[in-house]
């Protein structure tokens, strides 16, 4: 009887998901959507929407984030038309009129013309004025759940600027670390005998900064001691050239890269940080990814209960029918290298926690996977110990993308999403061996967080905030790719 009734809410689960790819209903979005379609957004304030939302009960009331909402509409204001060219190209120096009455010309660069005829009395440079210090953005922190994300992507799609990018911070980061090393293959070779030293840095900062000038940063964070030496030079240069950035985080400025290794050569770039953004704090406690959202069927299975691999196995078949494919094995290429995934059928794949997260894939094959399907099965997923940190940290980027891209998961897991994560084991050989050749031992050792995984439990919380978003009926007719209508998320 358990059995049947199982494979009769499977079933149900199919004609839901079938039924709402093809009809396009919105549910709990339709009533976004319908208080955008009186204004268009490049013309409505964002506490205007923000207020919309509040009326027609899509958004709880939040007075940490009106207050929010009112500052980021200040800067929305203040960007309107915005460009930072001044920054990039600073003016040119300005010629004083000569003592004789005579009209000055700019000054020629090339020496190789002649002046205007009649024009023999010396000239002046006079000192440019200093532009303007460029707008100050924002740095957005809380607790999980509690709409920091929502309201940047709410700034985001309000803010009247042709020259915007909205990123996820690790996306982000792979880009620049391609860019180096793109720079870095071009230089010349060193000649022997010669010292040549070439700091990319610099480069592609200025690159990014003629791109954009408007940059907004989800999940704002530094766990890669890599990351964490170039950070200073990097934003200093985009803040200097007039880039302005809204960001969000889990942590305050001054607890960014806590415990990281050489965290001394970390600590000024928080500093240019501060300076540039206004940090902002939002934490009324409450988990809005929590709340009783309608929900859109059994999403998460768990190993123990009787034929949950047999309802998977059917759900996939029943979704891959329509896909009017063959399943199969794909490879996705990936900066010149091959992912292979044993089981998918179009839009759909099919895998293990194995396949995903224990072997040597990153972001980067995350965020390819996210452009090819809307939908994945995860299978076997284990009790994540502090002892399996790789596995963990993989299992967190992978979440991370796929929620940035509104892709659906179903998962199997060996325990409950909140215990899926457990705060023990810890320290293995490899730790140990590292720890022996930085010359670290004893209390300084078990401070770092590369060792005591602090970032990952900490991570892990917002990992289980989302995948709880992931399993609601809102989050899934979102993420129906059918649809050409972008709809903001709407969920706090």
């Amino acid at each position: 009887m358990a059995a049947y009734t199982s494979s009769l809410a499977t079933r149900c689960l199919v004609r839901y998901l079938i039924k709402h790819t093809q009809n396009n209903i919105w549910f709990s979005t339709s009533s976004i959507a319908k208080a955008r379609s009186d204004t268009s957004v490049s013309t409505r304030t964002i506490e205007q929407h923000y207020d919309s939302l509040t009326r027609c009960g899509s958004l709880v009331e939040d007075t940490q984030q009106i207050d929010a909402v009112h500052q980021l509409g200040q800067l929305q204001k203040t960007l309107r038309g915005y460009s930072n060219s001044i920054y990039l190209t600073p003016p040119k120096p300005k010629v004083k009129e000569a003592k004789d009455g005579n009209a000055k010309q700019q000054k020629i660069k090339d020496s190789k013309l002649s002046k205007t005829e009649g024009d023999d009395a010396p000239t002046e440079e006079e000192e440019p004025l200093p532009p303007p210090p460029p707008p100050r953005g924002f740095y957005i922190h809380g607790d999980v759940g509690t709409g920091k994300t929502m309201l940047m992507d709410m700034f985001y799609s309000h803010v009247d600027n042709g020259r915007k990018k909205r990123v996820h911070f690790n996306s982000f980061m792979l880009d620049i670390h391609k860019r180096i090393h793109r720079r870095k293959q071009s230089t010349p070779q060193r000649r022997l005998g010669k010292m040549f030293t070439y700091d990319p840095i610099l480069p592609v900062a200025m690159e990014i900064s003629n791109e954009t000038c408007v940059l907004c940063f989800d999940e704002f964070q530094v766990t890669d001691i890599a990351d964490a030496m170039i950070l200073k030079q990097l934003f200093q240069t985009l803040f200097r050239t007039g880039v302005v950035v809204v960001a969000t985080s889990n942590r305050p400025p001054d607890d960014l890269y806590k415990n990281g290794l050489q965290r001394d050569a970390f600590l000024p770039f928080i500093n240019v940080l501060k300076e540039y953004c206004q940090p902002m704090g939002i934490d009324s406690g409450v988990d809005y990814r929590r709340l009783d959202l309608p929900s859109a069927g059994k999403l998460y299975y768990l190993t123990r209960e009787p034929d949950a691999e047999a309802f998977m196995d059917t759900l996939f078949h029943e979704l891959a029918v329509r896909q009017n494919n063959v399943t199969g094995p794909r490879v996705l290429t990936v900066q010149g290298r091959e992912l292979r995934l044993e089981k998918t059928c179009g839009s759909i794949a099919d895998c293990t926690f194995k396949e995903l997260c224990d072997r040597p894939v990153g972001a980067s094959d995350y965020l390819e996977m996210a452009q090819a399907f809307d939908t994945v099965f995860i299978r076997h997923v284990p009790m994540l110990t502090l002892t399996l940190k790789d596995q963990a940290r993989r299992f967190i980027t992978l979440i991370d993308n796929f929620y940035d891209n509104k892709v659906r998961v179903v998962l199997l897991a060996d325990a409950p999403l909140d215990r899926l994560f457990v705060h023990s084991g810890g320290e293995d050989d490899r730790d140990r061996m590292l720890l022996d050749d930085l010359g670290l031992s004893g209390d300084v050792g078990d401070r770092l967080s590369l060792f005591t995984a602090e970032e990952e439990i900490f991570a892990f919380q917002r990992t289980v905030s989302r995948l709880t978003e992931m399993q609601t009926e809102m989050y899934w007719t979102q993420g129906d790719r059918s649809n050409t209508t972008h709809t903001h998320r709407g969920s706090q």
